[in-house]
């Protein structure tokens, strides 16, 4: 059996070329962003590395935290575009819409965690709050051991170690002066 020159298959088969001539120069685009983004990015977080390393030069975890939530954002970004860039706009909206729903569920759940974090960014840059410093947070009264990104430890007198998140620790906290230490106990008759 012998199939037509001018029969479906031609015309499927001339659709498929057209189609793919109609593609080349959106691959070509969509493959020279990628390397302009790639180039870009890697630049703007070398940039945002150094500056962050600059501010935050005693925490390395904070400036590694910003740099990791901005490359994340920049790579998003540029994935979306690269999507739109193929023609496919609609992918790329709809990838868009559902990852900020996820994103909004995901703060949801984690809120707690996100305010222990972002807390715990203004006490580890706070020059009053230190390890080794005797003060008074929620209902305890201790000195510093450890300040985390998202927990602060604080040793009690009885020599225990509480451990408290970020967000309850910077919401209320008095630093005890040696002064008012020993006041405290001079007071105090027992």
């Amino acid at each position: 059996m012998q199939v037509s020159a001018d029969g479906p298959l031609a015309e499927v088969l001339a659709d498929l070329r057209a189609t793919f001539v109609d593609a080349i120069p959106r691959l070509l685009t969509a493959l020279v962003f990628l390397v302009v983004a790639y180039v870009a990015i890697r630049l703007t977080l070398g940039v945002v590395r150094s500056i962050l390393g600059r501010v935050y030069a005693d925490n390395e975890l904070v400036a590694d935290l910003f740099a990791t939530v901005a490359a994340v954002f920049l790579w998003f970004g540029a994935a979306l575009t690269f999507l739109k860039l193929l023609g496919m706009g609609d992918i790329a909206a709809s990838l868009g819409t559902a990852t900020g729903f996820v994103a909004l569920g995901v703060s949801y759940a984690l809120s707690d965690v996100i305010a222990d974090t972002v807390a715990g960014v203004y006490l580890l840059k706070d020059p009053d709050f230190n390890p080794g410093d005797r003060v008074e947070t929620a209902d305890v009264s201790g000195v510093v051991l450890d300040i985390g990104l998202r927990k602060t430890r604080l040793e009690v007198e009885s020599g225990d170690v509480v451990v408290l998140g970020n967000g309850s620790v910077e919401e209320k906290w008095i630093k005890k002066t040696a002064a008012a230490d020993s006041t405290a106990t001079s007071e105090s008759p027992e």
